[in-house]
Parts: C-alpha cells; structure tokens; sequence
C-alpha cells in the first residue's frame, strides 16, 4: 500500500466528521505568502543540490503537511458534491 493511500484510508474517518459549513472551511484553506515563499526558496535550493540537513527535513514536513491538506480537501469536496 502506498503512503498517500494509506494516508487517504486514514482521513476517510475525519472527512465523514465534516459539516457543509466545515467542509467549505476546508476547501478554501491556503497557505500564508510567507510559508508559500520559504516553501518556494526550499524547492529551489533542493533543484540545486543545496539543502542543508534541518532544511532537508524541513522541506519534507512542508510538503508532507501540504500533501495531507490536499487529500483533506479531495476528500471535503467529495464530501460536498455527495451533499448536492
């Protein structure tokens, strides 16, 4: 099994524990112009070579925290379209 099904199977729960109201919530989520632009900076360090280690393992938990947001909102806007 995959990570992103795994992670996909443990969301089902919490997604089901969604509102019409918590779901539209979720859905327009972002992130702040600063995270975007440190997520940004980190990308373009990691396509050079450049990452430190905290860097590194910063980067995966942004893009691991980004992954799961995107899954939480695939599963709000499923939530929403069987409401509909």
């Amino acid at each position: 099994m995959s990570a992103a099904t795994s992670l996909d199977q443990f969301l089902d729960p919490l997604s089901r524990c969604l509102d019409a109201e918590s779901a539209r919530r979720v859905v327009a989520l972002g992130v702040s112009a600063s995270v975007q632009e440190r997520v940004d900076t980190l990308a373009e360090r990691a396509n050079e070579g450049l990452l430190s280690d905290d860097e590194r393992a910063e980067y995966e938990a942004l893009i691991n925290a980004e992954d799961f947001v995107a899954i939480l909102k695939l599963k709000a806007r499923n939530r929403l379209s069987d409401a509909a």
